[in-house]
């Protein structure tokens, strides 16, 4: 429902008076969206993943931390598979053209790629008419 003209300047004062007591505040809030909170979310849990599979390597030191590795690998990939979920196709393909070697880039061509697969894969469930 749109706002009548007295909220709209209700708003506009408020929008007016928040910029010139906190404009560090206006302008993070500005430049963060979606994409950029959930990937950052999504680089972490990636370096969680690696540290992971550093303590999985060192089944020689004890076994005791290969298996922390292990569970931590597993909850980062989960981590990252919900946060790949929580992104529209529009975002994913964005990251997609972010560059080859960026870690949001490479998950986003993996997600879409499963995706398709899941697509395909998937049976139909639409009703005959």
């Amino acid at each position: 429902m749109p706002l009548n003209e007295h909220e709209q300047r209700i708003l506009e004062e408020i929008e007016r008076r928040l910029s010139e007591d906190d404009p560090r505040l206006v302008e993070q809030v500005t430049r963060t969206n979606l994409y950029t909170h959930v990937a950052r979310r999504i680089r972490l849990a990636a370096g969680a993943f690696v540290l992971g599979l550093v303590l999985l390597l060192l089944v020689g030191a004890s076994v005791w931390i290969a298996a922390g590795g292990f569970v931590l690998m597993i909850l980062s990939a989960t981590l990252v598979y919900h946060y790949v979920g929580q992104l529209g196709r529009d975002q994913l393909r964005t990251m997609q053209r972010q560059g080859d070697a960026s870690i949001p880039g490479v998950l986003g061509r993996i997600a879409v790629r499963i995706a398709a697969r899941l697509r395909r894969s998937a049976p139909d469930t639409r009703p005959d008419d």
